[in-house]
C-alpha cells in the first residue's frame, strides 16, 4: 500500500462521489471514506453505507466506534466490500462523537483502544491503521504520545496517521479544533525517530507540494485534507511532483467530461445531481473565471431540484469559465 500521499477522511466531503471525482485527477493518492460508525454498519443498510465504485481504489474505510465486537464485525464487512485498509478514528473531537464514545476521546482509554484493535485485526486480513492526534486537552507532552503509540503498536498495528494538533474535547468546535490548537510537527518527527519500524503519516495544516516534500524528508507519508477539498486540482501537481507521473493527467475540462458520464449513470440509480456536482466547486480554484464556475454550479447544479438536462450543457460553461471575469484572479 502506497501511503506517501493520502486524502484525509472528511465528514460530508469524502463520500463516494467525491472520491470518484478525485480519482479522475490522481491515480496514486490513497483515498479515505468519511468516518462510518460501526454500529451503523451493524444495524443499517450496508450497501448504502459501504458500496463504492471500484475505479476509486485504492480506498481505505475509516471506522468510528468503541465496541471491539462491532468494530471487528465492521472490519470484516469492509474487507468483503473490497476496501484496501481499515482505519480507526481516534482524532475526531466533536461533541456528538464524544457522546457516543468514539473519536479523540478514546485517547483517554488506551487499553480499550488496544482491545478494539486486537479484535479488528482478528477479523480481517487487511491492514488496520490508526488516525489520532498528538494529545488532548492538557495532555500534550511527548511522553504520553510515545506511550500511547507504544501500547497500540503492541497489538500489531504498523501505520499511524498523526494529526499534529491536540484535540480540545468539549471546549472547541470541530472547526476550531482544526485551526486553534498549534501545530506540533516536531512531535510527529520525533515519533518517527523513536519508532523507525512504524509507518508514520503526518497530517494537519499541509497545503502545498513543497510542504509535502519537506515532511517526506522526516516521515513516511503525508495526509492532506481541507486544501484538497477546496482546491482539488492540487492533486495534479502532487501526481507530477511527488509521484513523478507526467502521463495521463487530465485537464480540468477532460475531468468534467468524464464526470458528466458518471453523473448520468448515477442519476439513473436515483442519485441527485447536486450530490455529485457540489464536490467540483473548487475545480477551477486559482484560475481566472473561478467565480463564474462556482456561481453557475451554485445556482444550477448544487441545488436539491437541479435540472438534470443542464448537465448536457455544462461543457459550454467550462469553455466560458476561463474567459469570464478576466479582471478577477482567484487565489
Amino acid at each position: 500500500m502506497n501511503r506517501k500521499v493520502s486524502v484525509a477522511p472528511m465528514m460530508d466531503c469524502t463520500d463516494k462521489h467525491e472520491r470518484y471525482f478525485l480519482r479522475l485527477i490522481s491515480k496514486n493518492v490513497l483515498l479515505y471514506t468519511e468516518m462510518i460508525v460501526s454500529e451503523a454498519i451493524d444495524r443499517g443498510d450496508k450497501n448504502k453505507l459501504l458500496s463504492f465504485n471500484l475505479n476509486e481504489k485504492p480506498v481505505a474505510l475509516q471506522l468510528g466506534g468503541s465496541s471491539p465486537k462491532l468494530l471487528a464485525n465492521a472490519s470484516k464487512i469492509g474487507e468483503e466490500f473490497g476496501y484496501d485498509e481499515i482505519n480507526l478514528n481516534l482524532g475526531c473531537p466533536s461533541k456528538k462523537v464524544q457522546k457516543n464514545k468514539f473519536g479523540a476521546c478514546l485517547i483517554k482509554e488506551p487499553n480499550l483502544v488496544a482491545d478494539c484493535l486486537n479484535e479488528m485485526q482478528s477479523k480481517t486480513k487487511l491492514p488496520v491503521t490508526v488516525k489520532t492526534r498528538v494529545g488532548y486537552d492538557d495532555v500534550e507532552d511527548y511522553e504520553s504520545l510515545f506511550n500511547f503509540v507504544k501500547l497500540l503498536k503492541s497489538t500489531g498495528v504498523k501505520t499511524f496517521i498523526i494529526h499534529a494538533r491536540k484535540a480540545m474535547l468539549g471546549k472547541f468546535t470541530p472547526k476550531q479544533n482544526l485551526n486553534i490548537p498549534p501545530l506540533k510537527y516536531d512531535m510527529v518527527y520525533k515519533l518517527k525517530k523513536d519508532f523507525k519500524e512504524l509507518e508514520i503519516i503526518i497530517n494537519g495544516g499541509i497545503t502545498s507540494t513543497n510542504q509535502i516534500k519537506e515532511h517526506l524528508n522526516k516521515v513516511d507519508g503525508v495526509m492532506i485534507g481541507r486544501s484538497i477539498y477546496h482546491s482539488p486540482y492540487i492533486l495534479a501537481d502532487i501526481e507530477k511532483e511527488i509521484f513523478n507521473n507526467n502521463n495521463n493527467i487530465l485537464s480540468r475540462e477532460k475531468i468534467i467530461k468524464e464526470l458528466v458520464l458518471y453523473v448520468k449513470d448515477e442519476i439513473k440509480k436515483g442519485t441527485r445531481m447536486n450530490q455529485i456536482m457540489r464536490h467540483t466547486l473548487g475545480l477551477f480554484h486559482g484560475q481566472t473565471g473561478s467565480s463564474f464556475w462556482k456561481r453557475y454550479l451554485s445556482e444550477n447544479m448544487c441545488v436539491r431540484d437541479a435540472d438534470v438536462q443542464k448537465i448536457d450543457h455544462i461543457m459550454d460553461k467550462v469553455k466560458l469559465a476561463p474567459q469570464a471575469h478576466t479582471a478577477v484572479q482567484i487565489d
